[in-house]
């Protein structure tokens, strides 16, 4: 079935309030859930609801948390989330973030004791749609193994980038540093489908393609071997021990009876590009774009999302009838 994206923003609010979360905060957080079934990221959408709705329940994140927010430096924002949303301490700290920006051309957001559970590229558009070059990461409790290591110490560690385009939607690209996200490997178990070779191993360190082994004391590899792990490592430094985030392996979660999202950090960065390249930047850009098309490239990253997007926005968003009862339910 097909609802309105308004029906869906509002049935995701009313079921994040009823599981303890402050109505202040609830339409921060429901809107990338809408953002990622919207546009087709079911791997981030829907499917993440129960876990929020029982990490809240659980008491491991703070639905009515209210961020602190400190200016550390003139381009440079440190923020502390409180054990909430991470949402909510990028939307609390935005029109501190967007003016250093413009008063500096550039400008960095440090947010520690988040919970980020959602698709990343959310938290990137607006920038990159208002002009910006903008890069974003977080990481995630333990989660795969790199560097000949048998024990997971980095998380699946996504970033996400985006650039403005001229007279188009920004180039917008969002990717896990494992081979497959975590959501994915959640998508598979659920439909019952065998992983691709090369995506995880056991409890024991076998390679295997059942994602429940995976999800069951196994781990996730590193996209490109020891090069997505440096990636992960990478990302673990800037958004936990810059942040001052726990580190993945020091996750506490496993004590707590439905306490799904990871307590993390966040990192973002801003450039304004008319401060280095003037008015031609998005010139420059779209040249590229160009060459890129005229070399047989099909289509530039959040491309899909967009035309998706078009679609929700005049048909509605397609859900299932189990998945419109539990929310009319309030996902009890």
């Amino acid at each position: 079935m097909k609802i309105a994206i308004t029906e869906l923003q509002g049935l995701i609010e009313q079921a994040l309030i009823g599981h303890g979360m402050v109505p202040a905060n609830a339409p921060l957080v429901a809107a990338t859930i809408v953002a990622a079934e919207r546009d087709g990221s079911r791997s981030h959408g829907l499917q993440r609801l129960p876990g929020y709705l029982s990490s809240l329940k659980s008491g491991w994140v703070d639905g009515k948390a209210e961020p602190v927010i400190e200016e550390a430096a003139p381009s440079l924002l440190k923020v502390d989330a409180r054990n909430g949303f991470a949402q909510v301490a990028l939307a609390r700290a935005s029109l501190r973030l967007r003016a250093m920006v413009e008063r500096q051309g550039t400008a960095s957001l440090a947010t520690r004791d988040s919970h980020h559970f959602a698709a990343l590229w959310p938290d990137v558009e607006p920038f990159a749609a208002d002009g910006y070059i903008v890069l974003s990461m977080i990481h995630s409790r333990a989660r795969i193994v790199t560097w000949g290591g048998t024990k997971r110490v980095l998380g699946t560690n996504p970033m996400a980038f985006g650039c403005p385009r001229k007279g188009k939607p920004p180039v917008v690209w969002d990717q896990a540093s494992s081979t497959m996200s975590q959501g994915d490997v959640l998508l598979a178990s659920s439909a019952k489908r065998q992983l691709l070779p090369g995506i995880g191993v056991d409890a024991e360190g076998r390679a295997t393609t059942d994602p429940d082994a995976v999800l069951q004391g196994g781990a996730l590899l590193p996209f490109a071997n020891a090069k997505g792990g440096s990636i992960a490592f990478m990302i673990e430094i800037l958004s936990a021990a810059l942040t001052g985030a726990r580190f993945g392996f020091e996750d506490t979660s496993a004590g707590i009876k439905g306490a799904l999202t990871s307590n993390a950090g966040q990192f973002m960065l801003l450039i304004d590009p008319k401060r280095i390249g003037g008015d031609g930047f998005v010139d420059r850009v779209e040249l590229l774009v160009q060459h890129l098309l005229a070399a047989g490239t099909e289509r530039m990253p959040g491309d899909h999302r967009y035309a998706r997007r078009a679609l929700a926005e005049r048909d509605g968003v397609e859900i299932s009838d189990g998945d419109y009862s539990s929310l009319k339910q309030g996902q009890r």
